[in-house]
């Protein structure tokens, strides 16, 4: 009889294999000019392809060299302040128009948006039958994990899932957009029935709620929320709804697209993009830093111990030792990021209501110390600017939203823009992405078995 293998044992063994065979020589990037992650030696991303959805915008270029200048997040030419600003005034929900105008490039009317906002409602709820067998009986540890397979489950129940056409495609992108909330609320719910071991609680989504009301509604045990719980959670739909072509899960369903797959197979792939540690999952890395801070920073309104504090974070001598502060910095955004201002503005009023305004000041100082300390480390003359994951987190903290929803909610406000694109990519795209790898290991003679 064989004896039975150890498979720990040999997966280490194979593991350190797999490690030394694959590092690579950093100089080779600069001798063959590779553009690593996609950048320019400036830090500008390489040109790769044409939107007319969204903008982001942190500097300019001039004479070859970045030039910081205040951020600006634009939507379809408008700029994402204006929709906010639109959304209060009228005291309304604002996401669902923000929606609108990235799918269709226009604002709409009022019947329009009515319109849209009833076509919406139709999709809340998800298939016969879907709770039970694509949820319930498959339960995830990670929510975001849940939701992309629920969306390639989707594919099960789409009549037609294979349909490229115009029509379809956005019939299926509206779908989604409308029952990303409902599969988030879901997956959230199995989790705590089957991982927490607390109680589980499925409520039916109302057609005549916005996103962020069905949302609320469909976490919650008693289904209850305020209008202006409401009404915070769509300012951040607003916000997460688009950040230009370039940004990793974005650029995700372009090149998937390309390549003339189904909807459910490019915005499956977003979702993986997204729950990444370096995307969408940051939001999560801000409120475990925070954590720590709180529990070794004795006085919050201290700024020395604080700055201290901070410091060491950046030497890689305290909290994960990466030398990272989670919420500060941007590929785009220099002096400021907008989504960050917004945000920062409506916690500091909500803070004030919930007596946080001593947790509030922190999350100031360090949006305040850190670009000082990281230039005084780094020495690379980079402006740095707090990002909107540094806020977002403590924003839905104070919504009493759990921590495992943060970057779900991202990605139920970004399936609006993933959507856009990818109507853009089958419009306007026409080529497959095929990027190139220069190949830097030498041809060999092959070996046979017995001479190994």
């Amino acid at each position: 009889m064989n004896q039975k293998i150890d498979e720990k044992l040999l997966i280490e063994k194979l593991s350190s294999i797999a490690q030394n065979n694959d590092p690579i020589d950093k100089s080779l990037y600069d001798k063959y000019d590779v553009k690593r992650g996609l950048r320019n030696a400036n830090g500008t991303g390489v040109l790769v392809g044409l939107t007319s959805i969204g903008d982001v915008v942190g500097y300019e270029v001039k004479d070859g060299q970045k030039v910081a200048i205040p951020g600006r997040l634009v939507y379809r030419g408008y700029n994402v302040e204006s929709l906010v600003k639109d959304a209060e005034e009228h005291n309304q929900f604002g996401y669902e128009q923000c929606a609108y105008l990235l799918l269709f490039g226009k604002l709409p009317t009022s019947d329009e948006l009515a319109e849209f906002n009833e076509l919406l409602g139709v999709h809340r709820t998800l298939p016969e039958n879907f709770t039970e067998d694509m949820i319930m009986k498959a339960p995830s540890a990670d929510i975001m994990n849940k939701l992309a397979r629920g969306v390639l489950a989707s594919y099960s129940y789409d009549p037609n899932p294979e349909d490229r056409s115009l029509s379809n495609v956005l019939h299926q992108c509206i779908a989604l957009i409308s029952r990303f909330s409902t599969l988030t609320a879901y997956g959230y719910q199995a989790k705590r029935r089957y991982y927490d071991g607390k109680s589980m609680y499925i409520h039916n989504p109302l057609p005549e709620l916005s996103t962020a009301e069905n949302f609320l509604r469909l976490i919650r045990n008693n289904k209850a929320f305020t209008d202006d719980e409401a009404k915070l959670l769509d300012l951040a739909l607003i916000l997460h709804a688009e950040h230009g072509g370039g940004n990793n899960s974005s650029l995700t369903v372009h090149v998937v697209s390309s390549a003339d797959t189904d909807t459910y197979s490019a915005i499956g792939a977003a979702v993986g993009s997204l729950k990444g540690r370096r995307h969408g999952g940051a939001n999560i890395q801000v409120a475990e830093m925070m954590d720590n801070i709180k529990e070794n920073v004795k006085d919050w309104s201290n700024e020395n111990e604080v700055k201290a504090y901070l410091e060491k974070i950046a030497n890689k001598e305290a909290y994960n030792r990466t030398g990272l502060i989670y919420g500060m910095g941007h590929a785009v955004y220099t002096i400021n990021d907008p989504r960050a201002t917004l945000l920062r503005d409506k916690a500091a009023k909500l803070a004030r209501e919930k007596g946080l305004e001593e947790e509030y000041n922190l999350y100031k100082m360090v949006e305040r110390f850190s670009p000082e300390i990281l230039y005084n480390k780094h020495g690379d003359g980079k402006k740095i600017c707090a990002n909107v994951d540094l806020y977002s987190g403590f924003v839905y903290s104070m919504l009493n939203i759990p921590r495992e929803l943060f970057t779900p909610i991202f990605a139920i406000s970004r399936i609006a823009g993933w959507s856009a694109h990818r109507i853009e990519e089958i419009i306007a795209g026409g080529k497959i992405y095929r990027p190139a790898y220069k190949n830097i290991s030498a041809e060999r003679e092959y070996i046979p078995i017995e001479k190994r």
